[in-house]
């Protein structure tokens, strides 16, 4: 994983004409919007589930808790199906997986087939990391970077597209209504997929280490759903510690069996690469404190007047909180491929994570007027689109093209438990600050959250700059 496939393969790397690469390009897109927003329907739909199914809170929570943990399981294993010669038929059975699924949450099914259709759509996140491989395979170089940037940045943004449209149809037609949109976009991305994706260059095997594949799951299971259930930890911290230190155990054993395995699922000495290690790293903070930001925001815009702060937005109203997100997402998206050809990658890291901060920053001093979370929101997304679409050319500059599904899966799982934990600190921190007999946090446990992510994106920018000094000195003769 620090070389380059030989011209042999390189030379069959291209098999596309240029005017099927201006329809892939596309194509690519598309697909990795479609499973990211997609998976993220889950997030506004909670309360409409729990009233139309009969079911609680807590149990609502799972339409999107349970899309993260499948989305986590599967990353890693298509993302070894993806770097083989089977990539095209990977990347349309698990679209199919997820049309199925779509299916399953617009059907008039009772609520476990709802989660079982929001598991299966989970999936798809796992192929966002194939359509990186596809790009880099088939696209000339120059190309394939500034595509590779963009689809890591949809993949995030994707939530901000998906979030107000659901809200919207949920409010007009109800939750299947919401669900519904699910299903027609993941059949387009199908059909997209089907006429657009070409096969995997010649020359490659990707056998799945089934053993590793089954213990990683476990552990990831155990990780997200720790993270998710922020009650254990207040009720039966004995029983949460006692399976986080299972977690652990899991983990550990799972990097033996992959530092045994003729065929591991993840390279975990490539893993261990220190610019590789480092990326890893500043994704599972900068995550943390990415999301933590994201929950904060949506949840002070839907908090009631009544509790003495927030905006008592309607769900699809908050849902247009996100639009700046998105959209500044998109614009640092693009602007970064530009920016990489005067400056490092890893500095980009840093300077996006400086961004992020300074959202964390702009929403601790300033939050009374909705158009500073409009702003706090729009600077967030910058740095978050930033640091997304300098990621990867962190990671791939040391990756040869026949490992980079795998490279980027492994990655995205990082990120999805960064993800997930950024969501329980701010869920337990705002916990923490609610007063007995109170329904609402104190305005108060928001500052302390924002303090904790300001440190967080300290962290990330600090393990940036680290890589960058690395890569400096490699550079400098």
């Amino acid at each position: 994983m620090t070389g380059q496939p030989g011209g042999g393969v390189a030379a069959k790397a291209f098999p596309v004409a240029r005017s099927e690469a201006r329809l892939l390009v596309p194509a690519l897109m598309f697909i990795a919007l479609v499973v990211a927003a997609v998976a993220s329907l889950g997030t506004p739909l909670i309360t409409s589930v729990a009233t139309s199914f009969h079911v609680s809170l807590g149990s609502a929570q799972w339409t999107l808790t349970v899309a993260l943990l499948s989305g986590a399981v599967a990353t890693p294993v298509l993302g070894r199906l993806g770097a083989g010669p089977h990539r095209r038929a990977t990347i349309l059975a698990t679209l199919a997986v997820v049309v199925a699924g779509s299916a399953l949450t617009v059907l008039p099914l009772p609520f476990a087939w709802l989660l079982a259709g929001r598991a299966a759509q989970g999936v798809g996140l796992g192929l966002t990391a194939l359509m990186m491989g596809v790009a880099r395979d088939h696209l000339p170089e120059e190309r394939s970077a500034a595509v590779i940037a963009l689809i890591s940045v949809v993949s995030i943004i994707g939530a901000g597209v998906g979030y107000p449209l659901a809200a919207l149809l949920a409010e007009l037609g109800g939750v299947r209504a919401a669900y519904g949109l699910g299903l027609v976009v993941t059949a387009a991305a199908l059909l997209t997929a089907w006429r657009s994706m070409p096969e995997a260059p010649e020359g490659r095997s990707a056998h799945v280490d089934v053993a590793g594949a089954v213990v990683l799951a476990a552990a990831l299971l155990l990780v997200l759903f720790l993270a998710g259930e922020r009650n254990l930890w207040s009720r039966h911290l004995a029983v949460a510690a006692g399976l986080a230190v299972v977690a652990v155990v899991l983990l550990r054993v799972w990097a033996v069996i992959e530092l045994r395995s003729t065929t591991p699922l993840v390279d975990v000495r490539a893993v261990r690469h220190p610019a590789v290690a480092g990326a890893n790293l500043a994704m599972f903070v900068g995550g943390i404190g990415m999301y933590l930001l994201l929950t904060l925001i949506t949840r002070y815009a839907q908090t009631p007047h009544g509790a003495g702060y927030g905006f008592g937005l309607t769900t699809f109203v908050a849902g247009l909180v996100l639009v700046p997100f998105s959209v500044l997402g998109f614009v640092a998206g693009k602007l970064t491929p530009r920016v990489r050809t005067r400056i490092a990658d890893p500095l980009l890291l840093a300077g996006s994570a400086v961004v992020v901060g300074g959202g964390f920053a702009l929403f601790a001093a300033a939050r009374s007027d909705l158009a500073e979370l409009f702003a706090a929101m729009g600077v967030l997304g910058f740095g978050v689109g930033g640091f997304s679409a300098a990621m990867p050319g962190v990671i791939l500059a040391v990756t040869p093209k026949s490992e980079t599904s795998s490279a980027m899966s492994f990655n995205y799982v990082v990120r999805s438990v960064g993800y997930s934990l950024g969501s329980a600190i701010g869920g337990l921190i705002l916990t923490a600050g609610t007063g007995p007999g109170h329904l609402f946090p104190d305005d108060s446990a928001y500052t302390t959250a924002a303090l904790v992510g300001i440190g967080a994106m300290a962290i990330t920018t600090l393990t940036s700059l680290a890589l960058a000094r690395r890569r400096s000195s490699e550079t400098t003769p």
